[in-house]
């Protein structure tokens, strides 16, 4: 499992497009999944799931986004799974990392807070 979080301002939909897109456009076999939202009281939470075939280590991996905001203040968390070759213990988490390194290229340009 690898994570990565950070604070972003700017429009909700706007930012949940381009997540998106940029997941989906980042890898030829990354897919969409599922996803959820949610809206009360003026915060809003969207739910993402994706899952990418990992070239490094022979097997899928997921990619759970969830994006939180309330006007234009968001906060976005992305948790991998999955990729590890081993029963009991995780000895390869590469797929995991680029997986996170896909959304971390398509954050470039947003105002972050890590």
């Amino acid at each position: 499992m690898a994570k990565f979080e950070c604070t972003i301002t700017g429009d909700f939909d706007a930012v949940l497009a381009r997540l998106h897109e940029g997941i989906l456009n980042g890898s030829a076999s990354a897919s969409y999944e599922d996803g959820s939202d949610y809206a009360a009281g003026g915060v809003r939470c969207a739910v993402r799931v994706y899952e990418r075939y990992s070239w490094s280590g022979g097997n899928r991996v997921s990619m759970s986004l969830t994006l939180v905001g309330q006007g234009g203040e968001l906060f976005l968390s992305a948790i991998t799974s999955g990729g590890s070759q081993a029963m009991f213990f995780k000895i390869n988490t590469f797929g995991e990392e680029a997986f996170l390194d896909t959304l971390r290229t398509v954050l470039d340009g947003f105002s972050t807070g890590e």
